[in-house]
């Protein structure tokens, strides 16, 4: 499971539940780049502009939920492995993003995501001459 173990993937009911945003900020900004920030004026982490995580907000999401960007792929495996843990609402479908119940998951579960989400969101923002991809000729034509 990319690095997330599977027994590891939902709430430990020896660890009491005291995960919040301050735990996941904490996590965040020891990824590089990761800077704090808001989105709809829910506080949020961003990796050099891009949304990597934030309080879900929009009304389909349950309170103490994280919305944590990560592939569609990933995303289904995630919610397959651990529906307690982790779940979507219509809202989030069309959105690299899964929902986080925040009461549920384990601390190194949630480092592991984070983890993931940034190798998602660095992967995507990158320049493409930074990713190895020929930039498309412009319809205008070559200039030189």
């Amino acid at each position: 499971m990319n690095g997330i173990p599977l027994q590891r993937l939902a709430y430990n009911p020896s660890m009491p539940p005291t995960i919040d945003f301050d735990t996941v900020r904490k996590i965040g900004l020891g990824l590089p780049g990761v800077e704090e920030s808001t989105t709809y004026g829910s506080p949020a982490l961003k990796v050099h502009g891009e949304l990597l995580a934030c309080i879900a907000i929009n009304k389909s999401a349950e309170p103490g939920s994280l919305a944590v960007r990560i592939g569609f792929d990933r995303r289904e495996e995630l919610i397959e492995a651990a529906p307690d843990t982790y779940y979507l609402t219509g809202h989030y479908v069309n959105y690299p993003v899964v929902l986080v119940r925040l009461s549920q998951i384990h601390l190194d579960a949630l480092q592991g995501l984070l983890r993931a989400a940034w190798r998602f969101v660095t992967a995507e923002s990158l320049p493409e001459k930074h990713v190895g991809r020929k930039r498309p000729a412009s319809r205008r034509g070559n200039r030189g």
